[in-house]
């Protein structure tokens, strides 16, 4: 793969403040250095004679002197919205803030250029705090060598300084073409008995200094992150490189080093203009860890067109002990029998109540979950396993939402000590360590649940199907040079703690882009935590910290490396140019953090505000003065008090402002490009809305919480009001109520005859098995575990469920399930053989729901061919599409839309999701929509509410209204007793309420729908 690079304003707004810095000064060519010493091989006396060394940055001019040069930046930051500099702070240096993943390195080689191609100079050097920086720097510029030759016709010459290289100093020199030097701070900030080679001279030097040929060619200094470089005793070495001008350029600049800031592109700017993908955070709270509570995870709580469920992790009690389990649990469902009757779950572990809205559970005992959220003895290891499973869950969800868009997503796993994932044998061999053998485990499970869900013949699963779990991870770790071992990271700066081991990085970045192709099945990325900086993937969509977060580790530190925009296969940036939809639809770096949501989210908004800290927070008449706006010409003005006062005062008028904070209608409206600004200044509105985006709004940056629903649906009234919607809408709202006849004893022998023949309730026993270890005869055979030899195996019956403790009213039970009468109820159980009977003491609550079932399969089938509906006079109104308010996940059950008559849909299975997609895109279809729950039919065994209403375009079709059921097979044999009864019942109710022109039917596909509707 190539990555592709755009022009994009921003960067190109960034190097032009810079150049504009200097405007005045001429184009001249590199000047002459000359340096007294060696002629023809022959010494002579200092003075007698000099040679020709090279080439050096040419001069500032005279006039422009530092008058001329703070007028120019004054005038660039009035420009900019930056508070003018009231002197030059030191000769030269201007400050450039860029937030981390917006192309820092890309806008400053853009820079290089553009200073050659203005003012001639050539001669750059970059100073990097680390081995991490460096190393990405150096890969930037071999990444995008070929884009800046198509754009400037010419190629930099870049070399990493290496004191055992000293030839590349007088290349550097003697060349005239534009070159880059890289740097280390460590390489030339230290003296005494640490003093470097660049400060000695050197025999193979011909007894010259290197920092002395550098310090002639009059370089430009780039400071890359100065608040990680610029120490007191940095500073004073920096001097000696002797810069025509020094460039700051960094996300986080400490606020007594920010000399005359010309341009930022700061966290909050970056977000709002989405150049940086979306942050969402899955949280992971500990809320409590006494004895007395049962261990219960609350991993999600699933949508769909029926009631939620939740997916929750609890103890179950097995033949060797408690092990987890996973399970999708609806209202009612009881802990205590599910976990083999754990004493913990016994009071009042029942849910009773799962709510969608804010992704909670609440138990019948009081205890209340968000999705998230785990109580009971929880260790460190299970918090781990926790963050891996949530991590793959996370990724295989916008894996599935990218995968149509040709984008490979990558997930990364900070860790502290590589024996965590990768451990050596006596002989040298690899194995899985613990994080290594969580991650395949339940990597394996997450896909085994997948395609459980989704079936075969789905080309994302195909794709899945070829990676084996063992091969989509990869640990990138230093590598000791003499066992060829993964190893632990040095620590090259404690303060900062990250890693100065070159060859960590070297890995990283020589398989960048090998990372981004779909073909590399390593999708999982292990590393350690001290290689946090320097190096990113675009595609990095989440990142999970395996260790306990200390007070030392930055939140921005931890999403930095993931905020990149993405790529797809061909390279191209993941933007609104290419994708045509919200930016932050595709772009969103979830973080799987071992804290609460809160908590994470907290600590992230909280550096965030210290990193705008200078920006206004309220909008006053101030706000505005002394700014410069531009009209639709580009024509410049300074605004004076005076007009300051009426663009202030027409902001409160238009509602816009209300007690100096920005409200949602201001929002609104300039999400619609409504935004109306006072007569005197609607010219320089885009100038206006520039300088009110510049005030700091909390809610802008709030990080999102993974597990709620994101997506709320909106109804789009004017498709309401379509002529095809509304005839569609008059042919099926009728209500109607049904007549149902039949022989109750015919049902009541039914039921006690398939009870009979299919109730069987599983008995509750314990396994005991015993066995030896025999000799051990290798590592391997402990590894394998084979190392022990089976002997006895004995099984034990459990004491009954039912006991003198819990009293169960089995009739009342079984009429809340089947809606028959007592007395019928109690005739059915009396029916039943003892030997069914009797299986009730084994597993009572598993006994009602399997004979409910039963007897709700028999009253269908019975109902089915006795019903029948007549229409009533009232109908359903247009309120049945707005109340609830729908919610969804995007790439987990909701998708955009067109034709829909909201602006997404949810759905159910990857069958709707694609039937969906196709209605959407059909010529024929006029409009659609996913009936909601509030549209329903009564039938005997249950209300029932049809999938989807269709109206087409008269004339393309012979049916113009169509009402569906979409199922993922037509065959008969795989719907339940049930299904066919409601499908019945609805085909019935149709028949009464509506003419020929509506058509109800059953389709498994879009094809099969137009076959029917064509016939």
């Amino acid at each position: 793969m190539k990555l592709q690079f755009k022009h994009q304003k921003f960067q190109a707004d960034a190097a032009k403040a810079v150049c504009d810095a200097f405007a005045g000064q001429p184009y001249l060519t590199p000047s002459y250095m000359m340096d007294k010493g060696y002629v023809e091989n022959e010494q002579v006396s200092m003075g007698e004679a000099e040679r020709f060394t090279g080439f050096g940055n040419s001069k500032l001019i005279s006039e422009l002197n530092d008058g001329a040069i703070l007028e120019n930046i004054n005038k660039i930051q009035r420009s900019n919205q930056i508070e003018p500099s009231r002197q030059l702070e030191g000769r030269y240096n201007l400050t450039v803030e860029m937030e981390t993943g917006v192309g820092k390195t890309y806008t400053y080689i853009k820079t290089m250029y553009e200073l050659n191609k203005r003012y001639g100079w050539s001669k750059f050097i970059i100073v990097v705090p680390s081995v991490a920086i460096r190393e990405g720097v150096y890969k930037s510029f071999q990444i995008t060598e070929e884009h800046f030759a198509e754009e400037y016709g010419k190629k930099i010459r870049y070399f990493i300084y290496n004191s055992a290289q000293l030839t590349e100093i007088d290349r550097f020199a003697s060349d005239s073409a534009i070159n880059v030097m890289v740097i280390n701070s460590q390489a030339f900030n230290a003296r005494g008995k640490d003093a470097r080679r660049i400060y000695m001279k050197l025999d193979e030097f011909r007894s010259r200094k290197p920092i002395d040929i550098l310090a002639k060619t009059n370089p430009i200094l780039i400071i890359d992150e100065p608040q990680s470089v610029e120490g007191a005793a940095t500073k004073e070495r920096l001097k000696e490189f002797n810069p025509l001008f020094t460039l700051r350029y960094s996300a986080t600049h400490k606020k007594d080093s920010v000399y005359n800031m010309i341009y930022r592109m700061d966290a909050m700017e970056a977000y709002n203009k989405k150049l940086v993908k979306k942050i969402a955070v899955k949280g992971i709270s500990v809320t409590g860890s006494t004895a007395t509570e049962g261990y219960v995870y609350l991993e999600s709580i699933n949508l769909s067109k029926g009631n939620p469920t939740a997916t929750i992790e609890f103890d179950v009690k097995g033949a060797k002990g408690t092990r987890k389990i996973t399970r999708i649990a609806g209202e009612r469902y009881n802990l205590y029998p599910n976990s083999g009757e754990l004493a913990e779950y016994k009071d009042g572990y029942i849910v009773s109540r799962i709510d969608g809205r804010d992704s909670s559970v609440e138990f019948v005992n009081g205890i209340k979950l968000f999705a998230g959220d785990v109580i009971g003895a929880v260790s460190e290891e299970q918090l781990r396993r926790i963050q891996i499973r949530e991590t793959i869950l996370s990724h295989i969800q916008r894996e599935r939402q990218l995968f149509y868009k040709d984008i490979k997503v990558l997930s990364l796993f900070f860790i502290d000590e590589v024996a965590r994932y990768k451990q050596y044998d006596d002989a040298g061999q690899p194995y899985n360590g613990l994080y290594a053998d969580m991650f395949e485990e339940e990597y394996r499970q997450v896909i085994e649940n997948l395609q459980t869900e989704m079936g075969d013949g789905d080309v994302y699963l195909k794709y899945l199907d070829k990676i084996a779990a063992e091969e989509t991870h990869a640990g990138y770790f230093s590598i000791d040079k003499k066992s060829h071992r993964m190893v632990d990271s040095k620590l090259g700066d404690r303060r900062e703690r990250t890693s100065d081991d070159a060859d960590a990085y070297d890995l990283i970045m020589k398989n960048k882009e090998r990372l981004l192709d779909r073909r590399e099945p390593v999708r999982f990325i292990f590393s350690h935590s001290a290689l946090r900086e320097g190096w990113d993937n675009p595609n990095v969509f989440q990142i999970c910290t395996l260790k306990q977060s200390g007070s030392d580790v930055r939140k921005r530190q931890e999403v930095g490396r993931g905020l990149r925009l993405s790529v797809n296969q061909n390279g191209e940036r993941m933007d609104t140019n290419l994708l045509g939809e919200d930016v932050h639809n595709v772009n969103v770096l979830t973080v799987v953090a071992n804290e609460s949501y809160d908590s994470f989210a907290k600590g992230l908004q909280t550096e965030l505000a210290e990193a705008v800290a200078d920006r206004p927070r309220i909008v006053t008449m101030e706000l505005f003065k002394n700014k410069v706006i531009k009209d639709a010409e580009g024509a410049e003005q300074v605004v004076d008090i005076e007009l300051a006062q009426i663009i202030f005062e027409g902001l409160i008028t238009s509602g816009y402002v209300k007690k100096g904070i920005l409200t949602d209608k201001y929002y609104e409206d300039k999400k619609t490009g409504s935004i109306k600004i006072a007569d005197e200044a609607a010219d320089c509105k885009e100038s206006i809305i520039a300088i009110l985006d510049s005030i700091y709004d909390s809610r802008a940056m709030q990080p999102e919480n993974a597990r709620k629903n994101n997506v709320e649906l909106k109804l789009d009234k004017s498709k309401l009001g379509l002529p095809e919607f509304q005839k569609l809408w008059g042919n099926i709202n009728a209500k109607s109520v049904y007549v149902v006849e039949f022989d109750q004893d015919e049902l009541i022998n039914k039921a006690i005859e398939a009870l009979n023949r299919h109730l069987r309730i599983s008995k509750i026993f314990f396994k005991v098995e015993s066995g030896a270890m025999t000799d051990i005869q290798s590592r391997e055979q402990l590894q394998e575990g084979t190392a022990f030899f089976k002997e006895e195996s004995s099984v034990y019956k459990t004491a009954t469920a039912s006991n003198a403790a819990v009293k169960y009213d089995l009739v009342g039970k079984v009429v809340a399930e089947t809606g028959l009468t007592r007395k019928a109820v109690v005739n059915i159980l009396r029916g039943i053989e003892p030997v069914v009977f009797s299986q009730f003491a084994n597993n009572p609550e598993e006994f009602i729901i399997k004979a409910g079932q039963i007897i709700n399969e028999q009253k269908a089938t019975t109902i089915i061919q006795h019903i029948t509906y007549n229409k009533l006079d009232s109908v359903y109104d247009t309120t049945v599409f707005t109340e609830p308010t729908l919610k969804g996940q995007l790439g987990v059950n909701a998708m955009a839309a067109n034709k829909h008559l909201y602006d997404h849909i949810l759905y159910d299975s990857a069958n709707e999701r694609t039937f969906a997609e196709n209605l959407d895109t059909s010529g024929e279809v006029a409009v659609y929509v996913k009936l909601p729950k509030g549209f329903f039919i009564n039938t005997p065994v249950g209300k029932y509410n049809p999938d989807w209403a269709i109206a087409f375009y008269e004339g393309k079709v012979k049916h113009i209204y169509f009402v569906a059921e979409t199922k993922g097979s037509m065959s008969s044999l795989q719907l339940r007793d049930i299904e066919k009864a409601k499908i019945h019942c609805a085909s019935e109710h149709f028949r009464a309420i509506s003419t020929d022109s509506v058509v109800y039917d059953v389709i498994d596909s879009y094809a099969a729908l137009l076959d029917r509707v064509m016939s």
